[in-house]
């Protein structure tokens, strides 16, 4: 469980977050959705760390992250998770090895037990057998599938997904987001997606944040999306004809 309490943010006197509160449920899928410029990403940064908060507190399974030293926060950050937009996989390394890296960096794990462990992840993401390639020979969404792979292999207790679907076609950024939730319901992860994808926040969306102009607008599920009469939201999901179109089946 991750707690976000009233916290703020400013760039040059500027808000860009104002006393925004948030808990992101443990073994859910929790989707931070609006329009650029809206405040989400700062959020997210404010949330692992990169980002330093003006004001508020951030709670890590109830352990107060924004009072930390630097060195409990790294003991904090080593339980996370981290899919990145572009997958951020480091061209040079094979799949193995770029599965294999953070177990290189951070255990005293023997070859056998890293072995055993990029297996099992690759697996989890079904690609199997496709250690030795480099990320020039996959194809995009399975350069996500590798990257979702690296950041399970530490089995984290919050992963953080920043904008899984970008560059995806629809049929494999589905695939995406069931892998995503699939993982985050197995391995009971407090898991945070950034997301513009509207078929993400229909298909995963458990809980969902809308933030707009830096504060936190609405909340529910995907279901109840369909219900509200939050007019901002309604035109950021589907435009207000489409969502009157479907209320009125």
């Amino acid at each position: 469980m991750i707690e976000v309490k009233n916290i703020s943010k400013s760039f040059d006197g500027e808000p860009v977050l104002n006393d925004v509160s948030i808990l992101f449920e443990q073994g859910k899928t929790n989707l931070i959705i609006g329009k650029s410029g809206s405040g989400k990403t700062v959020l997210l940064k404010c949330i692992i760390g990169l980002l330093q908060v003006d004001g508020g507190e951030i709670f890590y399974g109830g352990e107060n992250f924004t009072s930390m030293n630097i060195m409990e926060k790294k003991s904090i950050r080593q339980k996370f998770g981290m899919l990145f937009q572009g997958a951020a996989l480091f061209d040079s390394l094979s799949v193995e090895e770029n599965v294999r890296f953070k177990l290189d960096m951070f255990t005293r794990m023997n070859s056998r037990e890293k072995q055993e462990r990029v297996d099992f992840c690759l697996g989890r993401v079904n690609l199997e057998g496709k250690n030795d390639l480099y990320p020039s020979e996959l194809s995009g969404g399975m350069k996500k599938r590798v990257a979702i792979a690296r950041a399970m292999v530490l089995n984290p207790r919050y992963l953080f997904c920043d904008e899984p679907n970008s560059g995806l076609d629809p049929q494999t950024a589905i695939l995406i987001d069931k892998l995503i939730k699939d993982i985050t319901e197995e391995f009971g992860m407090t898991t945070i997606v950034n997301t513009h994808d509207i078929n993400s926040v229909m298909e995963i969306g458990e809980k969902v944040v809308f933030i707009n102009n830096g504060r936190k607008w609405w909340e529910g599920s995907n279901l109840d999306i369909l219900k509200t009469d939050n007019e901002d939201l309604n035109d950021f999901i589907f435009a207000n004809k489409m969502v009157r179109r479907l209320k009125s089946l």
